[in-house]
């Protein structure tokens, strides 16, 4: 599933993040990649333990926590600390690779299965010019160019790349989770029954005692109890 997460970081959130992004100390991004991706990769990273990459992060942390969609898409168990790169000048690409499906976090602390891969924006599309995120199906190639805070959310399993960026910075930050269902399509279904399921209770005004409802929703929780790895 390849899905739009509208509005994760809040306009302020993202200035925030931008301005101690700012003053960063960027440097190869080749640093941290694998042996496959190293030769694809021409990008800036910031290293992980620096103080503006914890900082990011925690805006970033808060903005996931209180997002609705997010969770009902994702069912994260585990998310990886999420890490920051940015497109322009000579470093401008990324060229086609599939993310490890292990992630391995720093200083022993465990690590984290790769079942969904995310990117969140944080440059306008109008600041840079190429950037795209191309995410490879079965349908298809999909471009995805999203506005400052908005996450897309793609299967960890996907060929990807990053186009070249020919005009300005293209800035993000990624990460990956390890999700409480581990298949895509089922994870699928069971977002589409949670959306179908808030659209009912609004557009009817059914309230929870409803037994159209409670089947439903019984539903939607006997497969999770099936599907989930907790």
């Amino acid at each position: 599933m390849l899905l739009h997460v509208r509005e994760v970081l809040t306009p302020e959130e993202v200035r925030q993040a931008r301005s101690i992004l700012a003053d960063a100390p960027w440097g190869d991004g080749r640093i941290t990649a694998g042996s496959q991706s190293a030769q694809a990769k021409r990008n800036e990273q910031l290293p992980e333990d620096c103080d503006a990459t914890r900082a990011v992060q925690q805006l970033l942390l808060r903005g996931l926590e209180r997002h609705q969609t997010f969770f009902s898409a994702a069912l994260p168990k585990q998310v990886s600390p999420p890490l920051f790169n940015r497109y322009g000048g000579e470093s401008n690409r990324f060229g086609n690779h599939v993310d490890s499906a292990v992630r391995y976090l720093r200083g022993g602390a465990g690590r984290v299965r790769t079942d969904v891969s995310c990117t969140l924006f944080l440059s306008d599309p109008d600041e840079y010019d190429g950037g795209e995120l191309m995410v490879e199906d079965t349908f298809g190639e999909h471009r995805v160019k999203l506005p400052a805070g908005d996450l897309v959310l793609y299967p960890g399993t996907s060929v990807h790349r990053v186009e070249p960026v020919t005009r300005g910075w293209r800035v993000a930050s990624y990460f990956w989770i390890q999700s409480m269902v581990r298949s895509d399509e089922q994870r699928r279904l069971l977002f589409d029954m949670d959306n179908h399921l808030r659209r009912l209770r609004a557009a009817a005004r059914l309230g929870e005692g409803d037994p159209s409802v409670i089947g439903l929703t019984s539903t939607y929780h006997n497969l999770l109890r099936m599907w989930l790895d907790v």
